[in-house]
């Protein structure tokens, strides 16, 4: 297994497929790293030489953040908005969808489990 970032990625499956292991790093990002340290499409993870393998883990530390810096950089945006006190803020706070969707119906996700209210028939 090839560890990158902090993240052992499947040996067997493609390089494109298996950089999507990473957290941060979705098809584009993983086709640009591709085209950056050129590495064909198809080839597989264990067909990589240690050398491609460690030029792939600098590409990625160099030019994105990933992993645990883009979770902590994620926490602090929510963490201020919800210290301003702003719409967005309070959302977050309450649990509740921060982006706009009905909450009459739905939103169970984001809510949780449906609590019973006590007395109420319709």
């Amino acid at each position: 297994m090839a560890r990158i970032a902090g993240v052992n990625i499947p040996t067997n499956k493609r390089v494109i497929i298996a950089l999507q292991y990473i957290h941060g790093i979705g098809p584009k990002k993983a086709e640009e790293i591709c085209e950056k340290v050129s590495i064909s499409a198809d080839r597989r993870v264990n067909q990589l030489s240690d050398a491609e393998v460690l030029q792939i883990r600098e590409t990625i530390d160099r030019d994105y953040m990933v992993e645990g810096d883009l979770r902590r950089e994620v926490a602090m945006n929510i963490k201020r908005l919800m210290d301003l006190g702003c719409y967005r803020g309070l959302r977050h706070r309450r649990q509740l969808p921060v982006r706009g969707q009905r909450t009459h119906t739905n939103a169970r996700t984001r809510k949780g489990k449906a609590k019973p209210i006590a007395g109420k028939k319709k």
